[in-house]
């Protein structure tokens, strides 16, 4: 049976010529109704691709071979480069506290890299059980001093993750970023039954875990609620003008913005401006200065060349 009337669908996974796109807001379909999709000969998308996340109109549903055709590309509200993954609402920024150790410096690169993309950035700690309720505490305070309100995970305990899940299922598309090792694949088991995706060991040589997910595909864990199963080590490339990259610091937005504190110069970018007036004292001021100069460097080298 082939029905003609156009539907909104989600691109949920690409392979090949492929897409595979669930059906949005239809209640004539059941709630997981997928379909097996080509794009229509036809339709020129003006050199676009369509990627995992993007929304699509589908028409010439067939329900028996459970197969249509993608007519028409929505306008997407955002595109992540790796991996290739279209309208993202939230981004959970995760890190081991043990095994391999956490590297505060690599942490703050992740965050940073998130929080230019304009979505909403959470942290993510894993693998908590290894670590004293102390230690714990002591990050929990650490992160909320950085502008994170930090979600700490024991699989120990069932209580962590059941809140964690809840939240997740009142979000629209999550992504988990974060390096090889942390654990990222094990979550995803647990939050996606029958998803079985396999993990491997941290290398006691190199101390980083080894990338076990192949395929970019989004999977529903609620009613319009998805997850994206993706591929290894995700950080974003950090291409922001310099005079943008103070206000991804919630310790320099904060005393800007909400204290009002003024500078000598409007575009003083914090370092050894003269006439500046913020207070460094805060622990990520190294790592604002460090790329503050890396930028500079690089942004010189280009016109140079």
């Amino acid at each position: 049976m082939k029905i003609n009337n156009k539907h909104l669908g989600l691109v949920t996974k690409k392979f090949n010529d492929f897409f595979l796109v669930d059906l949005k807001n239809q209640e004539n379909f059941v709630n997981s109704e997928r379909f097996l999709c080509k794009v229509r000969k036809s339709i020129n998308f003006k050199d676009q691709l369509i990627y995992v996340g993007d929304e699509v109109v589908i028409d010439n549903i067939d329900l028996k071979s459970k197969r249509a055709v993608i007519k028409s590309l929505k306008k997407r509200k955002n595109l992540l480069i790796r991996p290739s993954v279209a309208n993202i609402s939230d981004i959970y920024i995760t890190f081991s506290v043990a095994e391999p150790e956490l590297n505060l410096s690599q942490v703050n690169r992740f965050l940073i890299s998130a929080e230019s993309m304009g979505l909403e950035v959470s942290l993510v700690l894993t693998k908590c059980d290894l670590i004293s309720d102390k230690r714990r505490s002591f990050l929990v305070d650490k992160f909320g001093k950085w502008g994170y309100q930090a979600i700490t995970l024991n699989l120990q305990k069932s209580n962590y993750f059941k809140n964690f899940l809840v939240e997740l299922k009142q979000k629209e598309c999550s992504i988990f970023m974060g390096p090889s090792g942390v654990g990222k694949t094990t979550l995803l088991n647990m939050i996606i039954p029958g998803l079985q995706n396999s993990t491997a060991p941290v290398s006691n040589k190199i101390k980083r875990g080894k990338n076990t997910t192949r395929n970019v595909e989004l999977f529903s864990i609620s009613n319009q609620s998805y997850i994206v199963d993706t591929p290894g080590f995700n950080m974003q490339p950090l291409e922001v003008d310099i005079r943008v990259l103070q206000n991804l610091y919630s310790e320099i937005y904060k005393q800007v913005i909400d204290e009002g504190i003024k500078c000598k110069f409007r575009n003083c970018l914090h370092l050894n401006d003269e006439g500046c007036n913020l207070n460094k004292s805060f622990e990520r001021y190294s790592f604002y200065k460090e790329m503050i100069e890396s930028s500079k460097s690089h942004y010189y080298q280009n016109q140079a060349d």
